[in-house]
């Protein structure tokens, strides 16, 4: 068998692979240079190719570039007194020229014992090769970390999901995709904080453990503080807390924060995910829909270069203003055979939600049934950008009624793709009427009601002092990420997602 090396030929046994590869670590630690720290890299690939990548083989032998580049071996040939690697870093890749006339006798024969996936430091100059590649002629290359567990196969790539998600290290080594899919992240949420900041907004901090859990309908996460004896939980949404600090005079406030919510695991939920809320006194909800769809198409932008993209093979266009629906009209929208009489009829909904098997918890009223309704038949049809409206009072908690129609409240949701990527309203700033949808909250939490909110006398305390008028939302980031890297599933887009244990 020749000395090539690449991840196309058949494993071995990985149990006899790792015990070689110790052997060599053993035997490298013997010679007093194993895991050095002195190298410092100069360069790296994809900016090498940003400013060589077009230059001809004499244009640059006759600057001539030395370079000082370093990465992970991810293929190796080698061809008797000459070989040739390719190494990868955040950036990309490029190809090492190794020969036994630059590095000597003893120092060949050592490289020859390099593994995929080990990782090299290289000094050389740029040069292209024959086949016109841009390369480096190592005139000196160093092992700088061993990797004891081989890499999966070059064309097999991470077949299992689940690896793919506990071991993202190791997807990140091998998918180009999801390191592209996780730098996209990054680039998004500090675009995010940059068209934030742009716009008068100032970035806080805010707790993430909470005497009381509030913010959302949510079922929390517990713990306990020893030195306090008391109990906490894991916040499950900053929003007391910063329109507190709407009360004490910051107008304009967001957060970039993690929220932490004791629910089931699916393509759309984990336990622990991001958001982004903000707060302006002196705005309603129909300010901040239009400021949240400005903020979409941004970061449409930013991610993309365009507000049209597609989405699992599907066009979606963010350029178009957005659509505005209350519960009832979508309903009927995706369903012309239920009438707006019948779906604002609360004896109507019940006998139909019971004919098609969806449990009503207790006695709900008109807006928890069109919202069961809704969630049921109606939101997973909302393709298309689309604010639901007009949310009732009795399922939103926080949000300020309407002045002429006391049983419903702005608020807003936000639809894309068939999922819900905001929650906004004008934010109730009455503390009697506010204390009394707590004490209704905490009624239902007695009741059995897990994701009811608890009632908060601080909050309560603090609108005593006046919260001026107030729009707020919070936008949902891993989703949002999800639509702007064409990922199907939330798991995809967090960089490490809650498993169950091996």
């Amino acid at each position: 068998m020749s000395d090539t090396q690449e991840n196309t030929v058949p494993q071995q046994d990985e149990n006899h692979i790792i015990a070689e590869r110790r052997a060599k670590l053993a035997k490298w630690r013997e010679s007093g240079a194993a895991y050095p720290n002195n190298f410092r890299r100069e360069n790296t690939a994809g900016k090498l190719d940003e400013l060589y990548g077009e230059k001809t083989n004499e244009e640059l032998e006759a600057l001539p570039i030395t370079v000082k580049v370093a990465g992970r071996i991810m293929l190796k040939r080698v061809m008797g007194k000459a070989s040739f690697l390719t190494i990868q870093d955040l950036s990309g890749r490029i190809q090492l020229y190794v020969t036994r006339d630059a590095l000597g006798e003893d120092a060949y024969a050592d490289f020859k014992t390099w593994d995929l996936g080990d990782i090299v430091g290289c000094v050389g100059a740029l040069f292209r090769t024959k086949t016109g590649e841009l390369s480096v002629n190592a005139a000196e290359i160093r092992l700088l970390s061993k990797s004891i567990r081989p890499l999966p196969e070059k064309h097999k790539g991470i077949a299992d999901v689940e690896t793919k998600y506990r071991q993202r290290y190791l997807d990140l080594i091998t998918s180009e995709e999801s390191r592209f899919t996780f730098v996209a992240r990054s680039r998004l949420i500090q675009s995010i904080r940059n068209y934030m900041t742009q716009h008068g907004f100032l970035e806080v901090e805010t707790p993430m453990m909470h005497p009381i859990p509030g913010g959302a309908a949510a079922k929390p996460f517990v713990t306990h503080h020893n030195a306090l004896d008391m109990e906490l939980f894991l916040r499950i949404a900053p929003e007391l807390y910063l329109k507190r600090l709407v009360v004490g005079g910051f107008e304009k406030v967001f957060e970039v924060n993690r929220n932490f919510r004791n629910e089931g695991l699916s393509t759309r939920h984990n336990p622990e995910f991001t958001m982004m809320e903000f707060y302006e006194a002196y705005a309603d909800y129909e300010l901040v829909m239009n400021f949240t769809e400005g903020l979409l198409r941004h970061a449409a932008r930013e991610a993309l270069g365009a507000e049209t993209f597609q989405y699992q093979g599907r066009e979606l266009d963010l350029s178009k203003p957005f659509h505005r629906l209350t519960m009832a009209q979508a309903i009927h929208k995706y369903h012309p055979g239920f009438s707006l009489e019948q779906l604002n009829d609360a004896a109507w909904l019940r006998d139909k939600l019971a004919a098609m098997k969806i449990q009503i918890k207790g006695e709900m009223g008109l807006g928890g049934l069109q919202l069961l309704m809704f969630e049921a038949n109606t939101e997973a049809e909302l393709w298309e950008p689309t604010f639901i409206i007009d949310y009732p009072t009795e399922i939103s908690p926080l949000a300020r009624k309407s002045d002429a129609r006391p049983e419903i409240t702005e608020r807003f949701e936000l639809f894309i793709v068939g999922r819900e990527i905001c929650n906004g309203f004008s934010e109730l700033n009455d503390p009697e009427d506010q204390a009394e949808r707590f004490l209704a909250q905490a009624a239902a939490k007695e009741a059995g009601d897990e994701e009811a909110m608890y009632y908060d006398a601080d909050y309560i305390r603090a609108l005593e002092y006046g919260l001026p008028p107030t729009g707020g939302c919070g936008v949902g980031i891993d989703r949002l990420i999800m639509l702007l890297t064409d990922s199907p599933a939330i798991r995809d887009v967090i960089l490490f997602p809650q498993m169950r244990p091996e």
